[in-house]
């Protein structure tokens, strides 16, 4: 299977690349390379690689900053995904897309189903929305997985983000009411290659680590494994923070957990312990070269 791969340099993007199963050929042109806004770039690099199966792992992320450049992030988001399904679809390939948790409001009391009406509360989450519809509309076999609270040793994240502050802090104070999932970016791109090889696949699904957790709990489990792997000399002081007491340019939802039942139900793909994949990753950056 030939596979062309945008975003290869992100975190997902990364993980993918490292885990191609040696029958697929994949081909992840950089960034300047493919600008997925640019429809001519689109359909060059679908011409050049004539693939089965295109995975849009590219994507605006900053989701503060989208707030004052919806422009650039609605071209990510929603043109650059629109730009791709015409390709795919005049090339008859499949297309997968990464979505995100963030699609919701976050006034549910449950973990989010994929039917659950979709209400975003930021730029960011508005834009990866619009980028669902269109493809959904354009493309009647394609995948949409949403997921949630990503983290690697690569690119920015909130894990890395926490190990800097950590190093430079002995008190801080973390978001304590906004609940969600962490999901390793390696256990995404195990899931994405396992879809891949079901010719069949399309639809909406959620997936996502378990358990459901707070920023503050979150960041309670890297200090204490960071600091038992010696990432950390010390554990800073954690003071929880309400919504109120730490404003953003950008609205997060309250509950952003993913209900990740249908996924297993449909392939058996069960929900990955954030905890056991954190280790990993933490184990990941002690062996990486300090900068």
């Amino acid at each position: 299977m030939r596979v062309l791969l945008t975003g290869g340099n992100g975190q997902v993007g990364r993980e993918l690349l490292a885990q191609t199963p040696t029958d697929i050929t994949c081909v992840a042109p950089s960034s300047t390379e493919l600008d997925i806004t640019r429809m001519d770039q689109v359909r060059a690099w679908v011409k050049r690689v004539s693939p089965q199966l295109i995975i849009n792992a590219a994507a605006y992320t900053a989701v503060d900053l989208a707030q004052s450049e919806p422009e650039r992030a609605w071209a990510i988001n929603h043109q650059g995904v629109v730009n791709l399904a015409a390709a795919a679809k005049e090339a008859g390939a499949r297309l997968f897309q990464l979505s995100t948790d963030y699609v919701f409001d976050g006034n549910a009391k449950a973990a989010y189903v994929e039917t659950a009406p979709c209400q975003p509360l930021n730029v960011y989450g508005a834009s990866k929305l619009a980028g669902e519809t269109a493809l959904q509309t354009a493309m009647e076999h394609s995948l949409i997985l949403r997921t949630s609270w990503v983290f690697s040793c690569h690119g920015n994240n909130f894990v890395k983000t926490m190990l800097r502050l950590g190093q430079q802090r002995a008190e801080l104070g973390v978001v304590a009411d906004q609940y969600g999932s962490p999901t390793s970016a390696a256990d995404i791109a195990t899931v994405l290659w396992q879809l891949a090889v079901q010719p069949q696949t399309k639809g909406v699904f959620h997936y996502s680590g378990a358990p459901r957790c707070s920023w503050y709990q979150f960041a309670t489990q890297i200090f204490s494994e960071a600091h038992t792997l010696g990432l950390l000399q010390r554990v800073p002081q954690l003071t929880p923070l309400t919504s109120a007491e730490y404003p953003t340019a950008a609205s997060r939802p309250a509950n952003s957990a993913l209900d990740c039942s249908l996924l297993r139900q449909r392939f058996g793909i069960t929900q990955p312990d954030w905890r056991h994949a954190l280790r990993l990753v933490l184990a990941q950056l002690r062996a990486m070269p300090r900068q």
